[in-house]
């Protein structure tokens, strides 16, 4: 068993994140997911989550996902999101306002969406 994978986070504009990792963690139709290295194939639905990746060198990436896939092949990891942006991209203070403004609107998308990115804004 390798003591790494491959991960490539792309979002539909971009790719956010790519390097090598021992776990990553997402949220997935089924629940929470942990893959590591020599982990079975597999392919999900990405649920609107944080993205907690565990780099090879020891340090911590996350990143606020918005739907997508995931898939695990040949220590490699796919995850294909709809939106996705790493923490230290998110305002904190812009996010806390759009959570106020989404749940005095009652618009409970976008309140789960600002809840996403806050989460991973703060777990950094």
């Amino acid at each position: 068993m390798a003591a790494e994978l491959h991960v490539e986070l792309v979002a539909a504009d971009r790719q956010v994140w790519s390097g090598e990792a021992t776990l990553v963690v997402a949220r997935t139709t089924s629940g929470d997911i942990g893959v590591m290295p020599g982990h079975q194939p597999l392919l999900g639905v990405l649920e609107s989550g944080p993205v907690t990746i565990r780099t090879s060198e020891g340090g911590t990436v996350v990143a606020a996902v918005h739907g997508g896939f995931i898939s695990f092949a040949d220590n490699k990891l796919s995850l294909l999101a709809e939106i996705a942006e790493l923490s230290d991209e998110i305002d904190v203070q812009r996010v806390e306002r759009e959570l106020e403004r989404a749940k005095a609107e009652g618009d409970a998308t976008a309140e789960r969406r600002a809840d996403v990115r806050l989460r991973a804004a703060t777990s950094r």
